[in-house]
């Protein structure tokens, strides 16, 4: 009995409720998630002759070797399900978002007693206010300043704020109410939080008569100064009102319109937020396994919408396009109402209002889809030189690159960077912390990564390694790859070419990258402006820096650790605790006995010894 057969058996016995499937390779590691109003019925689709089959199904059919379901009370909870395992597992052959970074969000900390703001890139349940998304970690950080100082509204730390005896410099310059040393009390400062949150909200209007009623009374009781920074305040709000796009100033509501745009190369799905009647900007994610002429939007789109609300905020009311059918928007509606725990529209366009929003966010999507589809057909480009220089088997869709670090023959680390189609894949980094080395040894180091790394079956194989150095690094890991059986991977190394002549008793040093391969004399090199000699030199540095980073990250922990290993009464779970506080050695020495003694399992005559041992 082969596989398929057996599969179809197995499914057999599988329940007609509702749940999420997981799909597994051989070496058992998920790849696919999928959610069902049956799961039986679901399931076999797969395994059924269908024209309606898409070629991305097919091949994911091929690769399955076994299946299991978690069973859920109705289909909501299967939506939600889902979308958590996509996010945990990262399967091969889902829809996911792939942004390095999360939106950029404007956070304020109501738990505190004087709340502070922050640029946080997550939405937690843990009584804080959010707003955005934004599209810009600057412009976030740019309104927070804006909000500080326009409000009086803290941006000292806890600790800091905590240990002050007199008030600092930012409100000497009259940019903070110095809460720290009760200059403004508690009423007074949650109101400028409010007038704060009020201006996010677009209440413009009733933040800027609240500061001219301030000002006016401020001047008329001839308090010139604070008279004066109310008006900077107005000043300063009035111009970024008149830089928003204002679609709708009568709305009082937050939403997102969601519109999709590509061919048989991809498709780039633009997410437009709009808050208050005021669009903050739009963001686009282009799926390369999407053709929407073959692709069912019900089906990738719906999942995509689904992901995307599990790590942003959910707004009152989301436009989508009409591919999605009435049913399942009223499903996705149900969905995002459990994780939101508030009403939210899921709907078409059926008013003027709405009807620009949608169309400014195609517009987008279609000029984002362009731009994405121009750089990628020139990496293409530059890909198909790689190949054709370095005498590569197939395009170099998949370069690793391995960077080996240690400190004085000591502590050492590697990595390995990862690009795919000529850009970083962040998922795939791996750090190794080399475990039967010790002192300087390129071949037992190379030897000990490939090794790990190549153990790892669930990896695509890579059309190219590249490691930084000349030929003596070129052949050590040659003879590796010949010792571990794997001649058939494609490797080259580059280095630097310097030639060195003195002009006038000073040294002129010239450089050009070159390019090693096994079995040959000459080097490669390509022109100094190629986008290929681009890509190739950014995976090398990018190796470099990650390694580097890593090997500082295990040095700073352990100077860190030796610090304290030597104070008498502070054993591991204490000295965990203690470094998880606190970012540094500076910070516990500045810290106060209550502070330090306030730690679960401290007291106040460890605290003593820890700061009399630190600042000796």
């Amino acid at each position: 009995m082969n596989r398929q057969e057996y599969l179809k058996q197995h499914i057999a016995d599988f329940p007609t409720s509702s749940g999420v499937y997981l799909m597994k390779n051989k070496t058992e590691k998920i790849i696919y998630v999928g959610k069902a109003k049956n799961l039986k019925s679901r399931v076999r689709s797969y395994f059924q002759e269908s024209k309606d089959i898409s070629p991305k199904t097919k091949l994911l059919v091929t690769h399955i070797y076994n299946i299991e379901y978690m069973v859920t009370q109705n289909e909501v909870e299967a939506f939600l399900l889902e979308a958590s395992l996509i996010k945990k597992h990262k399967p091969r052959y889902n829809i996911r978002l792939k942004d390095d970074k999360a939106y950029p969000y404007i956070r304020f900390s109501m738990k505190d007693k004087f709340p502070r703001v922050y640029l946080s890139r997550r939405v937690k349940r843990d009584g804080s206010q959010y707003f955005g998304p934004y599209t810009s970690g600057r412009s976030v950080w740019q309104t927070i300043n804006f909000l500080n100082q326009t409000f009086l509204i803290r941006d000292c730390s806890d600790h800091f704020m905590r240990n002050r005896d007199r008030p600092c410099l930012t409100h000497q310059i009259g940019r903070c109410g110095a809460p720290c040393v009760g200059l403004i009390d508690k009423e007074t400062y949650r109101e400028n939080i409010k007038d704060a949150m009020a201006f996010l909200k677009g209440k413009n209007k009733k933040v800027l008569r609240s500061l001219r009623e301030s000002m006016e009374a401020a001047a008329d009781v001839e308090n010139f100064e604070r008279a004066a920074k109310l008006r900077d305040a107005v000043l300063a709000i009035e111009h970024i009102l008149e830089k928003q796009t204002v679609i709708n100033d009568k709305s009082e509501i937050d939403q997102d319109a969601i519109q999709f745009y590509g061919d048989e190369r991809g498709v780039t799905v633009e997410v437009l937020v709009a808050r208050a009647g005021r669009v903050l900007g739009s963001r686009a994610h282009f799926l390369p396994q999407v053709d929407p002429a073959v692709e069912n939007p019900k089906e990738w789109l719906v999942s995509f919408i689904n992901q995307y609300y599990e790590d942003n905020l959910i707004p009152d009311e989301i436009l989508v396009p009409p591919e999605i059918e009435n049913e399942m928007s009223r499903l996705l509606q149900k969905v995002l109402e459990s994780r939101a725990q508030k009403d939210v529209s899921v709907l078409y366009v059926h008013n003027e209002k709405r009807e620009e929003l949608v169309k400014m966010s195609l517009e987008n999507a279609k000029q984002h889809f362009k731009e994405h589809v121009s750089g990628s057909e020139k990496k293409m480009s530059a890909l198909e030189e790689i190949q054709k220089k370095l005498h590569l088997p197939s395009l170099p869709r998949r370069i690793e690159c391995y960077d080996i670090s240690h400190f004085q023959g000591a502590e050492t680390v590697a990595s390995q960077v990862v690009f795919e189609d000529g850009v970083p894949n962040t998922d795939q980094y791996r750090r190794y912390k080399l475990k039967t080395i010790s002192g300087v040894n390129d071949y037992d180091s190379m030897k000990e990564v490939l090794t790990r790394r190549l153990s790892h079956d669930e990896y695509d194989e890579p059309q190219l390694i590249l490691i930084d150095g000349g030929k003596g690094q070129l052949n050590v890991v040659t003879t590796v790859l010949k010792d571990l059986k794997r001649e058939d991977l494609p490797l080259a190394s580059l280095a630097k070419a310097r030639t060195e002549s003195d002009f006038e008793k000073e040294q002129v040093e010239s450089s050009q990258e070159r390019f090693f391969l096994p079995g040959r004399v000459n080097p490669v090199t390509f022109r100094s402006n190629s986008e290929a000699l681009k890509i190739l030199t950014a995976i090398r540095d990018e190796a470099h820096r990650f390694a580097i980073t890593y090997h500082r990250k295990l040095r700073e922990g352990t100077s860190l650790e030796s610090a304290l290993d030597s104070i008498a009464g502070l054993g591991p779970k204490r000295k965990q605790l203690l470094l998880a506080h606190f970012e540094s050695v500076d910070a516990i020495r500045n810290a106060s006995i209550a502070e330090i003694s306030s730690l679960e399992g401290f007291n106040q005559d460890l605290a003593e010894k820890i700061l009399t041992h630190l600042k000796k």
